[in-house]
């Protein structure tokens, strides 16, 4: 017996209505990767691609990456139940290391994020991971582009320092990294340049006191020495009573705000299109258009108003001819 696959046009119209009841078949349909599911993925993203929005979509796309430990689930309560303040919905796609099988169940990360169960303004989902620890697979990458249509805030959570931060940017506007109070490893990642430079770092138990205000000062040098004055440090505690997270919610919307946004989100788009490139042809489709900075430069060259399966479709062509 076979599943019919979702039609992405009309998933895609009713994300662009703004009906939030309709993101857990997105997820459903973004992690099938039959031919069928992936054709009406790529009608899904062309739906609410900025073409057919008349816009970039809405939501701002943030990234929350860092170690294991670190807090992150605890801090994504918190900002959260902030967001929820704020009048904003909200999605999380919680990527898990562990797995690169979903099967739709219920992850760890998922399960100690807490929310309201009844808000239907809360969409928390855990995503399989891509081939190596924090990476992205192509499921999360299309999930974020399609649910930022309809809610306020997409937050796609990984786990990992250095290569993670530079796929979580790919896809986010805005990017935390969060790390916990005598964090040496993270100073040494930015002083080598493993680590991609931040848009927002956030250390968190500032219930500590001394140790994280030090910590805050240890990273606020490390950057001030690397020339990126502009990316804030903040401390935050996630214990009751919280402390910091307004102020985090701040940071991040105004780092959005400084954006030039249409930039950020065609290189995330034609990203995209490569990564899932890449997924279906391996390194020898890569080969086959000369390498991944050949391929980034070609797509630079590309029209801006076309979208993810466009895109994708124009370097198999490229790469294998029509």
């Amino acid at each position: 017996m076979t599943h019919s696959v979702p039609d992405g046009r009309t998933l895609g119209a009713r994300l662009k209505q703004g009906d939030l009841d309709v993101a857990p078949a997105v997820l459903n349909l973004v992690e099938n990767r039959s031919p069928a599911a992936q054709e009406q993925t790529g009608a899904l993203l062309a739906a609410v691609s900025p073409a057919q929005l008349g816009r970039e979509a809405r939501a701002h796309i943030v990234g929350i990456t860092g170690p294991p430990g670190v807090g992150k689930s605890s801090l994504l309560s918190r900002l959260v139940a902030e967001w929820r303040g704020r009048g904003r919905s909200v999605a999380v796609l919680a990527v898990d290391p562990s797995s690169r099988r979903s099967g739709g169940s219920l992850l760890g990360d998922r399960a100690r994020i807490e929310t309201d169960p009844s808000d239907g303004a809360v969409f928390i989902r855990s995503t399989v991971a891509g081939t190596r620890l924090g990476g992205l697979a192509p499921a999360t990458r299309a999930a974020a582009s399609a649910l930022a249509a309809a809610f306020d805030v997409v937050v796609v959570e990984t786990v990992g320092v250095g290569q993670s931060e530079t796929e979580v940017a790919d896809v986010a506007d805005t990017v935390a990294v969060v790390v916990q109070p005598g964090a040496g490893d993270v100073l040494q990642f930015l002083k080598a340049g493993i680590m991609e430079i931040p848009d927002v770092l956030v250390v968190t138990k500032a219930d500590l006191h001394d140790i994280a205000r030090r910590a805050v000062a240890d990273l606020q040098a490390a950057l001030r020495a690397l020339g990126a004055t502009a990316t804030a440090v903040l401390a935050v505690s996630s214990v009751a009573p919280p402390t910091g997270i307004a102020e985090l919610a701040a940071a991040l919307e105004a780092h959005r705000a400084g954006l030039d946004l249409r930039r950020r989100r065609l290189r995330a788009r034609r990203m995209h299109a490569l990564e899932d490139f890449v997924t279906e042809y391996g390194e020898r489709g890569l080969r086959a258009l000369g390498g991944r900075r050949h391929a980034e430069r070609w797509l630079a060259e590309q029209d801006p108003d076309l979208d993810v399966a466009a895109l994708e479709h124009r370097l198999a062509e490229r790469a294998h001819g029509p």
